[in-house]
This record gives C-alpha cells, sequence and structure tokens, in this order.
C-alpha cells in the first residue's frame, strides 16, 4: 500500500508539472517575463525528476540477488541524488543566468492578463500535488510514532523530494508573481531578472538539502538513536542474554534495515541448540517490535571472550 501511495504522489506531481510546465513556457514567451520562464525551467526540471523518481522506486523493488543480496533499496537514494543534480542545472542554472541576463537587457513585460491566471493556475495545481506529499509523510509519521522533521530524515526519497520541490515551486510562485508586479507598478524591469536569480537560488538551497540527504543514505547511515536505544534494550532483555557489547544498525530503504548485535551469553547458554533457539528468539522479538528489520545478525560472545561452540557469529538469524 505505501509502495503504491508513494507511486500515486509521484504521478500526481510528475502530470502537474508537465501541464505547469508548457503554460508557464508558453506565458513566458507572450510576456516576455525572465521570472516567470525561471519557474517554466524549475518545472521542466521538476518533471524531469518525477521521471528519475519513478524509476527509483520500480528498480528499488527488484528482489535480492547473488550479487545485490540486501536487495536494491539503494537505488531510491542514487536517483533521488539525480534529481537534486537536476534541480540544481537546470532549475537553479537557468533561473540564475536569464535573470543576469534581464537585469542587463530588461525588456517590458507584456500579456499581463495571461501572467496572473497561470500563476493562480499554476499555484493551484502544485499546491495539490504538495498537499498530498505532506499528508503521506505526515500518515507515516503518525503511524511510527514520531515528528514529522524526525520522520524526513528516512522518509520514502520520492515522496520527500516531491514535497520539497513542490514547497519551492509554491514559494517560487509567490517571487515571481511579486517580481512582476513590482516591474509592472514600479516601471523598473530589474525586479523581474531579480526575481529569477531569487527563484535559482531558492533551488539551490532546495538541490543542496536533497543532496546533502541522499549522500547520507549512499554513504550508509544508522537509525536514530532513540530507535537504537529502544533496540538495544529490547535484546538486552531477552532471557539468556546479560547484554548488548555493540549494536550496528544500517539503514537499506525507508522500509528496510540491517541489524548486527554483539551480545555478551549468561553462562546457561553455552550449547549450540541453546545458541540457535536463543537467535531465534531474539529475531522474532525484534521483527515483531520493528518491522523495518529485514536482516538481523546475531554475534554471540560470552563473558570470557570465546564464541560459542558450533555457532558461526556471522551467521543470520
Amino acid at each position: 500500500m505505501a509502495d503504491k501511495e508513494s507511486d500515486a504522489t509521484v504521478l500526481l506531481a510528475g502530470t502537474a508539472n508537465l501541464a505547469i510546465a508548457i503554460a508557464k513556457i508558453v506565458a513566458g514567451l507572450l510576456s516576455g517575463s525572465t521570472a516567470l520562464l525561471a519557474e517554466a525551467a524549475h518545472s521542466v526540471a521538476d518533471t524531469l525528476n518525477q521521471v528519475f523518481l519513478l524509476a527509483a522506486l520500480h528498480r528499488s523493488r527488484k528482489p535480492a540477488d547473488s550479487r545485490h543480496p540486501f536487495g536494491y533499496g539503494m537505488e531510491r537514494y542514487f536517483w533521488a541524488l539525480l534529481a537534486a543534480v537536476s534541480i540544481l542545472v537546470l532549475g537553479a542554472g537557468f533561473s540564475i543566468t536569464e535573470g543576469l541576463r534581464s537585469i542587463f537587457a530588461a525588456e517590458p513585460i507584456a500579456a499581463l492578463a495571461v501572467i496572473y491566471p497561470v500563476l493562480a493556475v499554476s499555484f493551484l495545481f502544485e499546491g495539490s500535488s504538495w498537499l498530498r506529499a505532506v499528508l503521506q509523510l505526515r500518515r507515516e509519521a503518525r503511524e511510527a510514532g514520531v515528528p514529522v522533521l524526525t520522520h524526513l530524515r528516512s522518509a520514502e526519497p520520492a515522496v520527500k523530494t516531491v514535497a520539497f520541490e513542490d514547497s519551492a515551486a509554491l514559494i517560487g510562485l509567490l517571487i515571481a508573481a511579486a517580481g512582476v508586479t513590482l516591474a509592472v507598478v514600479t516601471g523598473e524591469h530589474i525586479w523581474d531578472g531579480a526575481a529569477s536569480i531569487a527563484i535559482g537560488l531558492l533551488l539551490i538551497v532546495v538541490a543542496f538539502a536533497l543532496g546533502r540527504d541522499n549522500k547520507t543514505m549512499l554513504i550508509g547511515r544508522a537509525l536514530p538513536t532513540d530507535t537504537q536505544r529502544e533496540l538495544r534494550e529490547l535484546i538486552a532483555s531477552t532471557a539468556g542474554i546479560d547484554a548488548v557489547l555493540e549494536l550496528l544498525t544500517l539503514q537499506l530503504a525507508p522500509d528496510q534495515v540491517l541489524v548486527v548485535a554483539t551480545v555478551d551469553l549468561d553462562d546457561s547458554e553455552t550449547t549450540g541448540a541453546a545458541v540457535e533457539q536463543l537467535a531465534e528468539k531474539v529475531d522474532v522479538q525484534v521483527r515483531e517490535a520493528f518491522p523495518i528489520v529485514r536482516h538481523l545478525y546475531l554475534d554471540p560472545t560470552p563473558a570470557d571472550g570465546r564464541v560459542n561452540a558450533g555457532r558461526d557469529p556471522s551467521s543470520p538469524r
């Protein structure tokens, strides 16, 4: 259900951005407004990004194989990183370049009757897409029992990218409207170019934020500290385990986590069979409490430093 909802969110955003991009290009060419053309470039970049994000969603669902034993979940962060680069190069690059050109070679704005309706309709479409993404993030955060801002750290990158892009788009539309209005009212067309540059700077901020988060996930990020503490306490509370000596976690995808726990066993857990039963018990408890844990590796290390006979510390449970 979550995957289907993410697909629908991205498809809605892509459809809206494509329609808006066409309308902005036509209005920008008719009016000569650089700010509107900057917004058109923004929408074109966003439309291309939805293609990247759909690829991310579908390719990341490929089943694990011998070459990728933990699956393809990391594909989501790779394609989302490409989307951030697209925002930077296409959206921000074009907006700032055209803004500077407009400032040094200002041209009067025409066809005001076209500009404002296009901006208003664009705001409506972008707002609908933004609302869907935000509602999905809020629902997921509520189900996880964490604040929305905390959930953003590990949220589905496609949905998070849509939310960031649409937030920037809504702000950009307001900037474009302000730039056009000031240029017409004051007769100083520098305001139109300044609005285009402001939109470009906004897109740089969004691209940097998205790029930083996805780079972190590609490098490998652990679960939040609070979640690690709860996980450690759950494993340590299992009968037969004296303490958790080390806990390593790695987020493979928004709903897939790898956990490696080095545990100190009590003296009663000395046989291979007892260790196997204990490992199975821990596996069931952890997966029930933390469904996102897809791979759990238990390294039983007794207090004297010897690994239990018959138990490979690297074997998965």
